[in-house]
């Protein structure tokens, strides 16, 4: 659903660390300097840290609106009702607001929006960063296929303000971008989606990166120097992927467990002040009556 309304983040939310910041009424602070296109798990995540590395501050990622400002999730549904559901306009404007406080973005949901990103951004530089598309299909539904159809999010999604704006987001891009089935048709999408970048993108404004290729040729498209007696990072495999995703749905129910301790303790006060005012109003009346 688009055009949903900001709210800020529960005072009752203490075990999640999230940032509730309405990007709405952003706008952009820095340039946009590189496009990372490449799908998710070819990498983005090794790469945001990489990129972080090299000065480049901040690289959207989807950790951004997953674990770190659960309300981005609301922008996000507006670009996808605009561009798959005909539903009010999303322009260089809203991706400022969006995305103005980063130099670089990367991995999904900004995939679905290569093109308009491209447009949006003619200046940036795009890396595309692949795999072998039979791997990276098997470490998907190891990892985001499943996060996208796991029960206990869509269940503490009704609940939970940071999982109540994320889930949505993440199920509207999943079913509009595969074709509302992934384990069919997500091959198929990585070959159209790569042939396509292929096809657009002047070589010269080009660069495909497979993890495993180190800092030089990064760093030689980007015209910025090897970083000194740092390695390459390697981050989010597919083990600690679950791992932190049930992690992070047990910490948002523990916020749904304590904002009902708390409006449950409050009510409790109520009733018990309501009982106490009325056994005092009763014990008037009946020295009246006396």
């Amino acid at each position: 659903m688009a055009f949903q309304p900001y709210t800020p983040k529960p005072v009752t939310d203490v075990f999640t660390a999230d940032t509730d910041i309405d990007r709405r009424k952003c706008q952009r602070t820095v340039p946009m300097k590189v496009l990372a296109l490449g799908l998710g798990r070819t990498g983005t995540a090794s790469l945001r840290t990489a990129l972080k590395e090299l000065g480049y501050t901040d690289t959207y990622h989807m950790m951004s609106a997953s674990v770190e400002n659960p309300p981005d999730c609301l922008m996000w549904q507006d670009a996808f009702a605009a561009k798959y559901d005909g539903e009010g306009e999303f322009g260089r404007e809203q991706w400022d607001q969006l995305l103005g406080h980063c130099q670089a973005v990367c991995d999904w949901p900004a995939v679905a929006f290569a093109q308009e990103l491209i447009e949006a951004y003619p200046e940036a530089k795009v890396i595309l960063t692949t795999r072998d598309v039979d791997s990276w299909h098997a470490s998907t539904l190891k990892t985001v296929d499943w996060r996208a159809n796991d029960p206990e999010l869509k269940f503490v999604a009704q609940w939970d303000w940071g999982a109540g704006l994320y889930q949505p987001m993440l199920a509207k891009f999943w079913s509009v971008f595969f074709k509302n089935d992934f384990r069919k048709y997500g091959k198929s999408v990585f070959r159209d989606y790569y042939a396509e970048l292929r096809s657009t993108v002047p070589p010269e404004n080009l660069l495909e990166y497979k993890m495993g290729q180190g800092w030089g040729p990064l760093c030689e498209f980007l015209e910025v120097p090897v970083p000194e007696g740092k390695t390459f990072p390697h981050t989010n495999d597919t083990d600690g992927f679950v791992d932190r995703c049930r992690a992070r749905n047990r910490a948002q129910m523990g916020n749904v467990l304590f904002r009902g301790l708390v409006m449950g303790g409050g009510l409790l006060a109520v009733a018990l002040s309501a009982s106490a005012a009325l056994g005092r109003l009763g014990a008037r009346v009946s020295s009246l009556k006396a």
